[in-house]
């Protein structure tokens, strides 16, 4: 007699192949059997109807400070993802002296956007180094399971002291314990290292991170430290953006290719959608090094609201209304009096961050109660503010007023200046790009993307009116592939011997719901939440987690290790 048998459901198993009827036989969390099913169980699930397929594999979050508190690591949990790697960005939380916990989650806060209200309350510090990080994961009761990455902040930091914060480099000695330590967290479990090059990510002070100008014999040491070990893959937030990094992408590009070699190891980095760097990585692939490509299957931007973030937050006009209850601001946003003012206001003190949305009319659009995530460029801002002949600010700010002032604006920032998807179709479709990108538990305030893989299925699968991908290869993209290429061998596919974490969906109903601002966080944090409809249940070795929508209280999740 079997634990359990998923019967009768239409099963995409995760390796590409054309989908089948059939059963599924669970023992023990693991899947044993798959087909025609005679055998009884002690449990059995009635899949009439509804979609089988592996739980989702989600590589670039971070629930770092999240997946103490939070099983279900929402609302990735909500999305059908069964496990999520976090650590990413060269942020994270070990290793960590104790005296400089404060300031490394100032840092997440700066560059996630992760209130450190909410981090300073809701962290249970148990560990120093990344080894004890895993085994305090391990110990904590959890649906989803997690893995992580060591990041360069927390490596760099720990071995400089206040110096690794600077552009100075390490001694010798220095780089001699910044390897050591790599090695030791890969020996513990470490998915990988990750860092970040860009001028964009900055210390609570404005300055680039730790690691942002690291040199190559620095990085080289910590990559060989992951090679000797044979596992593990490397995650690179690239320089190379014009007028704030002092790299060039080819300068990257090149770096990241001999890490890559030399190590042994496979690299992720984030690329956008630029066919340059696409070739680039297939030149550097023929050279020996295995370069993978991370992108997002929907525009890169933000989410702007009067709820949230919005382009007016930081003007001093807007400020002196934050401190007023929701119905008082919205009140006064209405006043013709205070919306002139604020829309003759600016920003103070822009930054290389805010300046990227001081101007975002021309790529900001409706996102609409049922989200649009693909819109028509004749409707962006911009363009109805030149139809109605007014201001481009002026017509957003009257959008955000829309729905009680709980309405959202898209400002697809990377990936549709074109106004179309076709771009990013032709990315995924790429044979090294790999999925990723969806910042799951960061960026409270801006942005909400960890429905990206529901997103998958909808809009790519299902509801685009020309060019959708074919369901099997959508599945397998978010589940055997970024398994396989972090290292992940037991779970991603619907086989025989792998660990059952499965969804079953309703795909008539599947929809990704609106988002809205929560404020469910420790401390009482606010954050951007979007739930989903369809995931009828889904399930991590073997154990229903969430059932439409609800938490089941089942804790089956644990630390995927290298």
């Amino acid at each position: 007699m079997h634990d359990l048998i998923i019967k009768g459901g239409n099963i995409v198993d995760g390796s590409g192949e054309p989908q089948f009827s059939g059963d599924i036989a669970i023992d023990n969390g693991v899947i044993t059997e798959i087909g025609k099913i005679t055998a009884k169980a002690a449990e059995t699930i009635d899949a009439d109807g509804l979609l089988v397929a592996p739980g989702w594999v989600d590589i670039h979050t971070h629930y770092d400070g999240q997946a103490t508190w939070d099983p279900l690591v929402t609302p990735s949990g909500w999305n059908g993802v069964t496990t999520a790697i976090m650590g990413n960005c060269g942020v994270g939380f070990a290793p960590v002296a104790p005296d400089n916990r404060d300031w490394m989650i100032e840092l997440m806060e700066s560059v996630e956007d992760i209130p450190a209200a909410t981090l300073k309350a809701g962290i249970d510090w148990q560990w120093e180094g990344f080894p004890g990080y895993l085994d305090a994961l391990e110990k904590m009761p959890r649906a989803v399971n997690v893995g992580a990455y060591l990041g360069h902040c927390a490596l760099r930091t720990y071995v400089m002291g206040a110096r690794g914060a600077e552009d100075i480099d390490p001694n010798e000695t220095e780089v001699a314990q910044m390897a050591s330590i790599m090695s030791e967290a890969m020996q513990a479990g470490a998915m990988g290292f990750s860092t970040s090059r860009t001028g964009i990510h900055l210390t609570p002070e404005g300055d680039p991170i730790p690691g942002t100008f690291a040199k190559q014999k620095e990085l080289m040491a910590i990559a060989k430290a992951i090679g000797d070990t044979g596992k593990g893959i490397i995650e690179v937030i690239p320089g190379g953006m014009p007028n704030v990094d002092r790299t060039t992408f080819s300068d990257e590009m090149a770096l990241m290719k001999q890490l890559s070699i030399q190590s042994g190891r496979p690299l992720t980095y984030l690329s956008g959608i630029s066919r340059k760097s696409f070739s680039m990585a297939e030149a550097a692939n023929k050279e020996g090094a295995q370069l993978y490509p991370q992108i997002s299957s929907r525009p890169v931007g933000m989410l702007f609201s009067f709820e949230s973030e919005n382009p007016f937050k930081r003007f001093p006009s807007f400020i002196e209304l934050l401190t007023l209850s929701a119905s008082e601001r919205l009140a006064r946003l209405r006043d013709p009096a205070v919306k002139a003012r604020i829309l003759a206001d600016n920003d103070p003190a822009l930054t290389n961050w805010s300046r990227m949305f001081s101007n975002p009319w021309k790529l900001t659009y409706v996102l609409g109660d049922k989200p649009n995530y693909e819109p028509d460029p004749k409707n962006t801002v911009l363009e109805i503010a030149r139809r109605e002949g007014r201001s481009p600010a002026e017509v957003g700010y009257d959008l955000m007023l829309e729905n009680n002032g709980k309405a959202f604006l898209l400002y697809a920032a990377t990936g549709y200046t074109e106004g179309n998807l076709d771009r990013i179709r032709e990315s995924l479709l790429h044979p090294l790009s790999m999925l990723g990108g969806s910042d799951g538990g960061a960026h409270c305030g801006f942005i909400v993307d960890a429905g990206v893989p529901t997103f998958m299925l909808t809009h790519w699968a299902r509801d685009r009116s020309y060019d959708r991908l074919p369901l099997e290869w959508v599945i397998q993209k978010q589940t055997r592939e970024t398994a396989r290429r972090n290292g992940i061998m037991n779970r991603g596919e619907l086989k025989a011997g792998q660990q059952a974490d499965i969804n079953l969906i309703d795909m008539q109903r599947l929809q990704i719901l609106a988002p809205e601002v929560v404020q469910d966080l420790p401390a009482n944090g606010a954050r951007l939440m979007q739930k989903a409809d369809g995931y009828m249940a889904t399930l991590v070795s073997g154990k229903v987690i969430q059932k439409n929508g609800v938490d089941t209280g089942a804790r089956p999740g644990g630390v995927i290790r290298s």
